[in-house]
């Protein structure tokens, strides 16, 4: 027999990442007719989200339990000695949750990976998407927003130096995107060279790159968003372009009054 119920809870959180994006393109569209957003300089970046999960509901996924060991059956569990990943674990709570780390310097979280494409001419967000945490969603996801833009243009593209690969600089360029991206020269060699470093748009757009980083400070402090509050990707994909929309409204009013970049 059918079930309308399941039907009706998937159809509504379709609805809802449907309704977020286009609440997002429609600030855009804002945006766009006052003359305050580039079509040609981007920049991308990521930011971890932690999921709405605990490290408690990160079990096995072939139900054997990990030994709690001594104490409380509410203790905090001690992982230490046993291996524990994405291949052969799975949160309890949230199984699209993934145990990730953006760097050595930081533990790892159940975290989602939020992704925003940001438009230079006044730091605003032009799309933004959540994938999966992983080691390549960021190029993934900076792809997949760039090749939504449409049009013949030559864009320029400002990243960091996770970027800096040779198939990112060269998917941006079948995509005509000129990669600003940092250069990554600890023990390698960087993708791209002094024909593209040599021009002052590089360095602008490095360091235009940095305000994107006052949209995930605004999400995780203003809007309370450092873990969502929210379980599935859909739902915090919805909960994230929403959050992107609001940041950019809160923008927009000292754009509109001022009539230059913020």
């Amino acid at each position: 027999m059918w079930d309308h119920s399941v039907f009706s809870k998937n159809r509504d959180r379709l609805n809802a990442q449907a309704v977020a994006a286009e609440f997002l393109n429609e600030v855009v569209r804002l945006a766009e007719k006052q003359g305050l957003i580039s079509d040609e300089h981007f920049s991308v970046d990521g930011t971890l989200l932690q999921a709405w999960a605990s490290q408690r509901s990160f079990r096995p996924k072939d139900d054997t339990p990990d030994d709690p060991g001594p104490g409380p059956r509410n203790a905090q569990p001690d992982f230490k000695g046993h291996k524990r990943s994405n291949d052969t674990h799975a949160s309890t709570s949230d199984p699209d949750a993934r145990l990730y780390r953006k760097s050595h310097n930081t533990g790892a979280q159940l975290s989602y990976m939020g992704h925003v494409l940001m438009e230079h001419r006044s730091g605003l967000v032009r799309s933004a998407h959540v994938t999966l945490a992983g080691g390549h969603g960021e190029r993934e996801a900076a792809l997949a927003m760039l090749s939504k833009l449409g049009g013949r243009r030559r864009r320029t593209l400002a990243a960091d130096k996770a970027y800096d690969t040779a198939d990112f600089v060269a998917a941006c360029r079948a995509l005509g995107v000129t990669p600003h991206v940092a250069q990554n020269t600890n023990g390698r060699r960087s993708a791209i060279d002094g024909r593209t470093t040599r021009h002052a748009g590089y360095g602008l757009s490095l360091k235009i790159r940095a305000w994107i980083e006052t949209h995930f400070g605004w999400l995780k402090a203003a809007a309370g968003l450092r873990q969502v509050k929210q379980r599935g990707l859909e739902r915090v994909d919805a909960l994230f372009q929403l959050a992107m929309a609001a940041s950019n409204l809160v923008r927009l009013p000292k754009l509109l009054a001022t009539g230059s970049m913020a």
